[in-house]
């Protein structure tokens, strides 16, 4: 195999060498779009040399405008087949039918017979596909919280090479983040999570249930990971990024120290030692954003007990009192301060389904008309 390169610089060469110049003189008239966004760790710029073995090479999602006639595609698809070359930067062109799983696996091409990965769309099937929602749509509060991080970030992540459309950047900036009510709402719910557990690091310890303790400090980070993606105004990957991405926020080289050595400590005293100091950084953090009036960030004991906590359930508070748009102060009186899907579930299934994440509306509306009807 050729030296590994990013799969970002690899396909922005592809389009512009070997896509661009097939499309400019077989179709002059084509208005089109061509990017590399949706699935795949070098959308987001994770890739490394392992990433080559599937569903990574020269590949692309092509744009047609809306309305596009099915015939065009094809003569598309029928011109990349023929024409592209069987290699690029000496990794092949062509990929293999979807397995068991969906995933395509690079192949060794023939010479006029090129399986590419250059996926056509159209935009109104993208977003229907990544978000369960059409481009112009307008958005309420409530289909901010039913997106999934990860599938916002298949959509504003990546680069896009051409955009003779236009929606296609139009869509990537109106979703490029939360709106700003929503952003503090789901800071609220953030803190809350914290709230709701943080003094059960020592009070699981002092009952003798190291395993439970472990857990509790391993979701405590774990959120408080979370909550320094929103304090950066970045979208959280899933999993197999979520300590890659956090590691280049700027307050990782502070915060990420101290939850190491909570998640490696041999005992609670030594656990909670070290979330005082992550909780201490995280509070500081908050206060700078300047969103509500500064909180103090030192921990107290738990309702007398031995156990130091920062009280987190004071910042969810003041972030509710500073939230002033009229449909979200209407969900927290509604639902409370649950927060979006990712808040409220982490499973695969669900997060990966737009169809079945628009349900989670129901959570806020109908429990909105319920309390209308009283």
């Amino acid at each position: 195999m050729p030296e590994f390169v990013r799969g970002l610089d690899l396909n922005r060469a592809f389009y512009r060498e070997a896509v661009q110049p097939l499309l400019t003189e077989r179709f002059p008239d084509l208005a089109y779009a061509a990017a590399l966004i949706g699935d795949g760790s070098d959308v987001l710029g994770y890739d490394t040399p392992r990433s080559t073995d599937h569903e990574w090479g020269p590949r692309l999602l092509l744009f047609l405008p809306d309305g596009s006639h099915p015939e065009l595609g094809v003569a598309i698809e029928d011109v990349l087949r023929a024409e592209l070359p069987v290699a690029f930067w000496g990794y092949p062109t062509s990929f293999g039918p979807r397995d068991g799983r969906g995933v395509r696996l690079p192949v060794a091409g023939a010479a006029g017979q090129v399986t590419h990965h250059v996926d056509i769309w159209t935009l109104r099937a993208f977003t229907r596909a990544q978000l369960g929602i059409e481009p112009g749509q307008p958005l309420r509060a409530i289909d901010w919280l039913a997106f999934p991080e990860q599938m916002l970030l298949q959509v504003t992540g990546g680069e896009v090479f051409h955009d003779g459309l236009g929606g296609l950047t139009a869509v990537r900036e109106r979703l490029r983040y939360y709106p700003h009510a929503v952003w503090l709402y789901l800071m609220a719910a953030q803190w809350m999570r914290l709230a709701q557990i943080e003094p059960f690091v020592g009070r699981t310890a002092e009952a003798g249930d190291d395993l439970g303790s472990r857990l509790v400090t391993a979701s405590l980070a774990r959120d408080l990971m979370k909550l320094s993606y929103l304090h950066a105004r970045q979208y959280a990957p899933y999993s197999k990024w979520f300590g890659t991405a956090f590691a280049r926020l700027p307050v990782a080289r502070a915060l990420g120290p101290a939850l190491q050595q909570a998640l490696a400590a041999a005992d609670g005293q030594t656990r909670e030692e070290a979330l005082v100091v992550a909780y201490s950084i995280v509070a500081e953090r908050h206060n700078a954003l300047g969103v509500t009036p500064p909180l103090d960030p030192q921990t107290t004991p738990f309702c007398g007990r031995p156990y130091r906590v920062l009280a987190a359930e004071r910042f969810a508070e003041a972030l509710a009192q500073a939230i002033e748009d009229e449909e979200v102060t209407e969900i927290l009186r509604a639902a409370g301060r649950i927060g979006a899907i990712d808040q409220i579930s982490d499973s695969t299934d669900l997060l990966t389904r737009p169809a079945i994440c628009g349900r989670v509306r129901a959570l806020f509306e109908d429990d909105a008309a319920e309390r209308s009807a009283r």
